[in-house]
């Protein structure tokens, strides 16, 4: 008697009940090439936890040139968007002020660094790190972004 409810519950109640993923965009933001490749990661403003620059929609942008912008907003980057396309995805639930989780799936764009500015919009919140592939997976928490690393 449960397997039909359960049925009836994943395929059709529970994804009408549950609330829709909002959008961001991220800068998967690198240097080097090869064995000597490397990716910047930055602190979160909130727990201080090692994560991609990234940021919801900004209109009048499209979605690597918003990635773009929220690298230079949060890391100080100063590169450019290697495509148009995003090079993955990830998912998490992003927990608002009011204590509330949102689901988010965030697109993930490549961006090559050319250079690093020290003075940058928050760079008095944030920490940088450059690490190879196998580093900054270990350091993200995001299944999904982990997964996204080792692929590179």
């Amino acid at each position: 008697m449960y397997a039909p409810f359960r049925t009836v519950w994943d395929s059709v109640l529970g994804p009408l009940l549950q609330r829709p993923k909002r959008l961001q965009m991220a800068a998967l933001c690198h240097r080097g090439e090869g064995d000597d490749k490397e990716y910047l990661l930055v602190t979160s403003r909130d727990t201080g936890r090692w994560i991609i620059p990234k940021g919801w929609p900004i209109r009048g942008l499209k979605s690597n040139e918003t990635a773009l912008q929220e690298a230079w907003e949060e890391a100080g980057v100063k590169g450019r968007a290697t495509g148009t396309d995003p090079v993955g995805r990830y998912t998490y639930n992003k927990k608002q002020a009011n204590g509330v989780e949102i689901p988010v799936e965030t697109l993930v764009y490549s961006v090559a660094v050319n250079d690093l500015s020290e003075d940058f919009p928050e760079a008095h919140e944030r920490k940088r790190r450059w690490v190879d592939a196998d580093a900054a997976a270990e350091l993200v928490n995001e299944a999904e972004l982990k997964s996204l690393f080792l692929r590179q």
